[in-house]
């Protein structure tokens, strides 16, 4: 019986390598695949107690549109403009239809915010004076909707660093 309970969490904590590994290839790609999408931030508090600095983001493009009549998973499709700038066309609940130049961003929201997958940027301490500058949320985007943060850009477009 003891056995037993040892190969059943044995077992459940190699898949969990397994799946949490694959998660960090997944994103690994997307950052090296994925197409540079730049995202305008609306304006938020920078600072969180319990986690040292970070600069919590929230994307203009997710606020002209009241969540509520939206499904709860969904994609925001994207057309890029000058400078890789992110303008929406609209919100959809399935990846498809796509017309030329168009991008889905994969979204979700909750009660209270619209999420297109990363909301807060981490940085040393000490450092948060440089982000102030920050005017754009640089993402990666993959075919399927899939986007991960790469950094920070000032108004000039230009990776903070």
């Amino acid at each position: 019986m003891k056995k037993g309970k040892v190969v059943v969490i044995l077992v459940n904590l190699v898949v969990l390598l397994i799946w949490f590994n694959l998660s960090v290839v997944k994103k690994e790609a997307v950052l090296t695949d994925g197409k540079l999408i730049l995202f305008e931030l609306a304006p938020v508090d920078p600072r969180s107690l319990m986690q040292g600095d970070y600069m919590r983001l929230r994307y203009k493009i997710t606020l002209s549109q009241s969540p509520h009549s939206l499904p709860k998973r969904g994609y925001c499709i994207v057309t890029v403009k000058d400078h890789y700038v992110a303008e929406k066309v609209r919100f959809q609940p399935d990846k498809q239809p796509l017309h030329e130049g168009e991008y889905p961003v994969k979204y979700f929201y909750n009660n209270f915010f619209m999420n297109l997958g990363a909301e807060s940027y981490f940085f040393e301490e000490g450092k948060g004076g440089r982000y102030a500058a920050a005017r754009y949320g640089g993402l990666r985007v993959d075919e399927n909707g899939n986007s991960v943060l790469s950094g920070l850009y000032d108004e000039t477009f230009k990776l903070i660093q």
